[in-house]
């Protein structure tokens, strides 16, 4: 049981954070020569949002799918970032605009992100706003922009991970959970809700690293089954966090979904069968990998840690 990243998950949590400095680019832009220094607190705030702290899981996801499928895919460029960090680094990129949009005062109104002030409140609200849509574009470039990928491959690439972040996915997500508010729901209409908020990027992010190592269509049907288990496990996990944690060891604000009357897993299934539900979903996940082998040991390792994990 794991409740911090092994040596290894670190090593690639490390590799994603070097690539994202480099891949969210400068304030130059190809549209208007001279619009550099107009754009330097956009993309300071940009760079604040995406860099500072997080535990890289949707990267991560990235990096071990494609490992599973193929080792070799893990490969470092020998200077500048290969195509898979450019895949790790998209995935992390919508993360981020989703959260710096899901803190803003029209959805939860948080003040606190991963142990420092929102986006919001570090700079204001409308840059907040326009850092989440900047991110979202940047992702969607990086995977046209992926070097080592065909052309058919990076199209398969933004199909998925423009379909996970929009209204079908994330975003249908999003307006679920916001009419669920001081609402009464089963767990039937809380999972719907959370495999498209938190589920459906997760199941992208280890979709994208199957494509990328270009896997099977068996591969990607098991990959498919496990990322459907660890992302509502996620979303259990998370729950259960906010309820039983505090805000220094979270960085964000503890019992959060309480105080805006948000129904979760520990509010509609009780605490201890949400834990009973995590495990249950863990053994999913596990179970889906059984015909990879030695080659699934990272992504077995991330769903150890995101059921375990301590915040």
């Amino acid at each position: 049981m794991s409740t911090e990243p092994s040596t290894a998950l670190a090593e690639l949590q490390d590799r994603c954070n070097a690539a994202l400095v480099g891949l969210l680019g400068h304030g130059n832009s190809e549209f208007a020569a001279e619009a550099g220094p107009h754009l330097v607190r956009l993309f300071e705030a940009s760079a604040y949002a995406l860099t500072r702290g997080g535990k890289r899981v949707r990267p991560l996801l990235v990096y071990a799918a494609a490992a599973a499928v193929r080792p070799a895919s893990l490969d470092a460029g020998e200077h500048d970032p290969a195509g898979i960090d450019y895949v790790a680094c998209a995935a992390e990129m919508v993360h981020a605009y989703s959260l710096v949009h899901d803190d803003l005062p029209a959805m939860d109104d948080d003040d606190l992100r991963r142990g420092q002030p929102t986006t919001h409140k570090a700079f204001d609200e409308a840059t907040a706003i326009l850092v989440g849509d900047g991110l979202q574009a940047r992702a969607l470039e990086l995977l046209t922009d992926a070097p080592e990928l065909s052309a058919e491959t990076r199209l398969e690439l933004v199909r998925s991970l423009a379909a996970a972040a929009g209204l079908r996915g994330m975003v249908g997500g999003q307006a679920i959970d916001i009419g669920a508010v001081d609402q009464s729901i089963d767990s039937n209409h809380l999972e719907t809700m959370h495999a498209l908020k938190t589920g459906a990027l997760i199941r992208s992010s280890v979709a994208m690293g199957a494509l990328a190592a270009g896997a099977s269509d068996e591969q990607q049907g098991a990959l498919d089954d496990f990322a459907d288990a660890i992302g509502l496990a996620f979303q259990v996990c998370d729950d259960i966090l906010d309820a039983t944690s505090d805000s220094e060891t979270l960085g964000k604000r503890a019992g959060a979904d309480q105080a805006l009357h948000k129904p979760t897993y520990v509010s509609t299934l009780g605490l201890e069968v949400a834990r009973d539900k995590a495990e249950g979903l863990l053994a999913e996940a596990l179970a889906a990998l059984e015909s990879f082998g030695d080659s699934a040991a990272l992504l077995r390792e991330i769903a150890d840690f995101i059921v375990h994990r301590q915040r």
